[in-house]
């Protein structure tokens, strides 16, 4: 039975004026204006058929406002107000919370976003999402018959290039860890390029290992995550997305990320030979193969975790190769690229555009198939948990939650009904924490 986290329940989220106060840990703007959007249900998840109810509140110096109105819009994503036959209009203030109610008519996510413009001063904007029926979200296609034989096939390409690394030791102040700047070749040109860690003098045999990805954008391998994990006691490598050096100048990926890069999720993205993701994914199983190659490994527990399109990538990491027993995604993307035939809104990078008629283009929707994190996920048996933004635009929880019901081993899910596209301390923590229970669990079981 799948887990989940929820917080704390029918939690307030607070967004308030410019020159923010933080007291007791909420926000409070300088005018003494604050805006809050609960749910009237525990965690904001409800079942199809249910109502869900929206409650607002405006307060000033902690006194409700009851004079003047707010302005709200219900939306799935996809249409806004109107256009999806959602509630929108104007809310009167009082005594109690403001109500907005929903029904729930299929499984998926609702938002509700609330603005209130004062007589002075800037706008203020709150949003909270609700979910229905969030374990029946399904696939918005079925996994292509071939999609295994491909991936086998481009595995088997791959295991013909010699994985011959090149390790550049890096100077760090802590004595006790190792570090190495180091390449891998792989197919399809770029190497994989990361920063390595590991604990000096450790046994062979006896380590676990972590593999660290990155979310979108054009930068260096961290070290500091190289170095986390070192100092936990795994081999433990961050490589990252493109293959590129590291540790060179900001103007060195600025120039890369305004040029070359610059739109590189949808470069050759008619294609499933040439699709971006191809390359990108075939690192993973290179970096995975490095790391299960040295002979501290303890062969058991390989891990891979990472946000955004670094969470995208820990789920193909999951499904491509059977050696990793953990993935630890937040709020993937890369997840559902047809979700547009299903009437949801495709994850992060909106890969399938519309053609001049309004239909998904056929050949990028087609080709989109086979690099679809959701797709992999169905091929996962390992340990996963995950992170999801109730009010998330850029990865949309139905997305999310389409991977995540795919997954074929132990899961738990962290919901959060407040959260926009984001990897707060306290996820990335949990995922950490969840990490080292794992490695615990599995030394406890090789012991026995």
């Amino acid at each position: 039975m799948p887990a989940f986290s929820y917080g704390v329940c029918r939690r307030l989220f607070v967004v308030t004026c410019a020159n923010l106060i933080l007291l007791g840990g909420i926000a409070v703007a300088a005018e003494g204006l604050s805006l809050s959007v609960a749910t009237d249900h525990d965690y904001a998840l409800y079942e199809v058929g249910e109502e869900a109810a929206f409650l607002v509140t405006l307060e000033k110096d902690g006194e409700a406002v009851q004079q003047g109105t707010l302005s709200y819009v219900v939306d799935d994503f996809l249409k806004v107000g109107d256009a999806g036959g959602y509630p929108q209009g104007k809310l009167p203030l009082g005594d109690s919370p403001a109500r907005v109610v929903v029904k729930g008519t299929k499984p998926g996510f609702l938002r509700c976003t609330v603005t209130y413009k004062p007589s002075e001063g800037k706008t203020i904007k709150a949003a909270v999402g609700v979910g229905f029926s969030v374990l029946e979200i399904q696939p918005s296609l079925p996994v292509p018959d071939d999609f295994d034989a491909y991936w086998d096939e481009q595995k088997r390409l791959l295991a013909e290039i010699p994985a011959d690394a090149t390790e550049t030791p890096v100077d760090y102040k802590d004595e006790s860890i190792e570090c190495f700047d180091v390449q891998v070749p792989c197919l399809g040109g770029a190497p994989v390029s990361g920063y390595f860690a590991k604990p000096k003098q450790s046994k062979p045999n006896s380590l676990p290992a972590i593999l660290w990805v990155h979310g979108a954008g054009v930068r260096s391998s961290s070290l500091g995550n190289a170095v986390k994990g070192a100092k936990a006691g795994m081999l433990s490598m961050d490589i990252n997305a493109h293959g590129i050096p590291n540790g060179k100048p900001d103007s060195f990926y600025a120039s890369l990320s305004g040029g070359e890069l610059k739109s590189y999720r949808y470069e050759g993205r008619d294609d499933r030979d040439t699709s971006y993701f191809r390359g990108m994914f075939l690192r993973l199983v290179r970096a995975i193969d490095f790391l299960t190659s040295q002979p501290q490994w303890n062969g058991r527990d390989v891990i891979v975790i990472g946000h955004s399109q670094g969470g995208g990538q820990s789920l193909a990491a999951g499904g491509l190769d059977s050696r990793v027993t953990m993935i630890a995604p937040g709020v993937p993307a890369i997840c559902d690229h047809t979700g547009v035939v299903a009437d949801r809104v495709n994850g992060w990078p909106k890969l399938v555009p519309n053609t001049e008629n309004g239909q998904p283009d056929a050949k990028v929707l087609e080709a989109s198939r086979y690099v679809d994190a959701v797709n992999f996920a169905s091929r996962c048996r390992a340990e996963a948990i995950m992170s999801v933004g109730f009010v998330d635009s850029v990865c949309p929880p139905s997305s999310c939650y389409a991977a995540y019901n795919a997954l074929q081993g132990e899961k738990r899910m962290i919901n959060e009904p407040h959260m926009g596209h984001a990897a707060p301390t306290h996820i990335q923590q949990a995922f950490f924490d969840q990490v080292l229970a794992h490695v615990n669990q599995s030394v406890t079981a090789s012991s026995n």
